[in-house]
């Protein structure tokens, strides 16, 4: 199939094509699981060869890849329009420290958004800075005023968007624009929309980031990450990569391959739960605001609106007054809702957070505490009437 087809393929038909070359499936129809560490070559000579070769998709050794891994990795790559190459991660943390170690270097300093996933920020403050790697915060709403940040230290922008606990949206092409400008690297944690929803390397992303643990994998079942490049950014985080000795289990690699295949329909349903969620959620006693991107009270809304293609399943909202009892008396009150981390499961989920925590220099303030909800593929009906009975408790345990 020609490129032209393939990007204007729709969601579903690109998740289903991608990554299935017929040498990796024989013939079948899901490439199979190659469980291996040795490769055996025929003589001294192949493996002489072998060696000082490319090995990129090819039979090298274990932690190299076969070809379950190849196949995922290149259907995350056809994800991306404009992307030479991705390589697979046991988590998403791993993929992130994989990134920044792959542009950064003692004496650099990175600019991370405030709104960051907390073991983002963990590994700023931690390992970045013991190799004397500078992290300077920024407000997710600077834009392009990023540009008064930048120092002559400054390597790399590290954006997330939405912020994965109150969902700030970023003006990600206003701040590529900059970096572009300046000679900076920029990288983006696309884990809440998926290439599917927000193309990164269309944008400009140096560096496009997915924990596959949420959406790719879908089923709770696997831990996985993804690091996506732009031409001529892969050699340099293979190398990196290959010299942290990261590899992913074949085992994971078919999970992720596996539920891959229904991520976009998942995504959909799971979208148009959330925002009927998030509207009814809008409109009850006890409930100050919402967090979502696609509701106009979400910093940046205007900003998604014109650069999404959709909404993810992932949102918070603020209670409206009480204290951390009563938020935990709604959360225990629910049935339907596992408490538990991670997200992007095929079932919904709901945790307590506190933004304040996780803050360098934007101040989160809020009416009340917040809860953060991840939508499965419930019935909306079921989950609005299980919130209505936790929001009952809440109301009760303020009196």
């Amino acid at each position: 199939m020609n490129e032209d087809a393939k990007r204007n393929m729709g969601n579903a038909t690109r998740v289903v094509a991608a990554g299935r070359r017929k040498e990796w499936t024989g013939g079948i129809v899901n490439p199979p699981v190659w469980r291996a560490s040795t490769i055996l070559y025929d003589n001294v000579a192949e493996m002489r060869a072998r060696g000082s070769a490319d090995t990129h998709h090819k039979l090298f050794y274990g932690r190299r890849g076969t070809p379950t891994q190849w196949s995922l990795a290149d259907a995350l790559t056809e994800l991306e329009p404009g992307a030479e190459a991705t390589f697979l991660y046991p988590s998403g943390v791993a993929a992130i420290a994989a990134a920044l170690l792959t542009v950064l270097a003692p004496g650099d300093e990175l600019l991370m958004v405030d709104s960051t996933y907390d073991p983002t920020r963990g590994l700023c403050d931690g390992l970045l800075a013991r190799m004397g790697i500078t992290t300077r915060y920024y407000d997710p709403m600077v834009g392009a005023g990023i540009a008064d940040l930048i120092g002559e230290r400054t390597r790399a922008i590290y954006m997330e968007s939405p912020g994965s606990l109150t969902f700030e949206v970023q003006d990600v092409p206003a701040i590529v624009a900059v970096a572009k400008a300046q000679g900076l690297v920029t990288l983006l944690d696309n884990t809440w929309a998926t290439p599917l929803l927000f193309p990164a390397m269309t944008r400009g992303i140096d560096y496009s980031i997915l924990a596959c643990t949420k959406y790719v994998v879908g089923h709770s079942d696997a831990m996985l990450g993804s690091v996506t490049a732009a031409p001529g950014k892969f050699d340099a985080l293979r190398q990196t990569s290959f010299q942290m000795g990261q590899c992913v289990s074949p085992d994971d690699a078919y999970l992720g391959s596996r539920g891959l295949r229904t991520m976009a329909l998942r995504l959909k349903e799971q979208g148009r739960s959330a925002l009927a969620i998030a509207g009814w959620l809008a409109q009850q006693p006890g409930v100050a605001r919402v967090l979502h991107p696609a509701v106009d009270t979400c910093p940046g809304h205007d900003l998604f609106e014109r650069d999404f293609k959709g909404a993810a399943g992932l949102f918070a909202f603020v209670l409206d007054g009480g204290k951390d009892a009563a938020r935990t008396a709604l959360i225990d009150g629910l049935d339907l809702f596992g408490i538990g981390y991670s997200w992007g499961g095929y079932e919904s989920l709901v945790v307590p957070v506190d933004p304040q925590r996780h803050r360098s220099v934007t101040d989160w303030q809020a009416e009340g505490p917040v809860v953060r909800l991840q939508i499965g593929i419930e019935d909306t009906e079921d989950l609005i009437a299980d919130l209505a009975r936790g929001l009952e408790q809440f109301r009760a345990a303020c009196r």
